[in-house]
């Protein structure tokens, strides 16, 4: 009895490890590749070879999304690139599918594939803990803030809900709302470059007239993004402490 008790605990250790190293591999291969090639040149051949797949293009993209979500990549110019290629209805739309989506398949694997290397990552954080804490009573509302706040990084943040009592549904519906202010603002502002290969880089060829247009519809945009959020910042602070300084 003794032997198979001994048995069961050395294959759940030896499958953790397994997890582990699968984990640190995929780590270790991601910060390689960054190292190795232009991540930013990557997604504006990515999205323009999207840009010319017609009716196929927005599933394209948001395939991409999704893997940008799950890897853990800085996600921005991707973002900023749908608002080029599909502009702001449809870029918008694009997005927030995608990241939702990803946001999911990360809370996921967060929660059933990778749960001890995510714990290891967040051990010791007051703030997740108190996050946790206030997770198991206020559920999806403080999810919804920290969707609504910069203060929380997402990426990391799609795999440590996973360790909380968050349930799937709520997790999914709070962190498609909270993140829609966010995403029509980035999708904006990509839209504003014109061009792929501006994306960055602050060229600009536009008249008089379009800037004004523009501006007035960024100023729009950032305003009630700013509003949202110093709401949010306000709610989150009555639910989780700040960290000391």
């Amino acid at each position: 009895m003794g032997e198979t008790t001994s048995s069961g605990n050395n294959g759940k250790h030896t499958a953790k490890i397994i997890k582990i190293i699968i984990v640190l591999a995929v780590i270790g291969a991601l910060v390689a590749a960054a190292k190795l090639f232009d991540l930013k040149q990557g997604f504006r051949d990515a999205l323009d070879w999207i840009s010319g797949l017609g009716p196929l293009g927005p599933l394209i993209f948001i395939g991409l999304y999704i893997l940008v979500c799950v890897l853990l990549l800085p996600g921005s110019i991707v973002t900023l690139g749908a608002g080029v290629v599909f502009g702001v209805v449809k870029g918008s739309i694009a997005v927030s599918i995608g990241s939702t989506i990803g946001a999911t398949c990360a809370f996921l694997i967060g929660r059933y594939l990778a749960r001890n290397w995510v714990a290891g990552k967040i051990a010791g954080n007051e703030k997740f803990k108190a996050i946790d804490e206030a997770v198991a009573s206020q559920g999806w509302k403080i999810v919804l803030l920290t969707r609504l706040s910069p203060v929380f990084p997402f990426n990391l943040l799609n795999y440590a809900f996973g360790l909380t009592k968050v349930s799937l549904k709520h997790y999914f519906f709070a962190s498609w709302i909270g993140m829609i202010p966010g995403t029509i603002m980035y999708v904006y502002i990509g839209s504003l470059a014109g061009d792929l290969a501006k994306l960055g880089t602050g060229q600009r060829t536009r008249t008089t007239g379009e800037w004004v247009l523009y501006g007035a519809g960024l100023l729009a945009t950032l305003v009630v993004t700013v509003f949202v959020t110093r709401l949010a910042k306000k709610a989150l602070a009555t639910h989780i402490p700040l960290e000391k300084t």
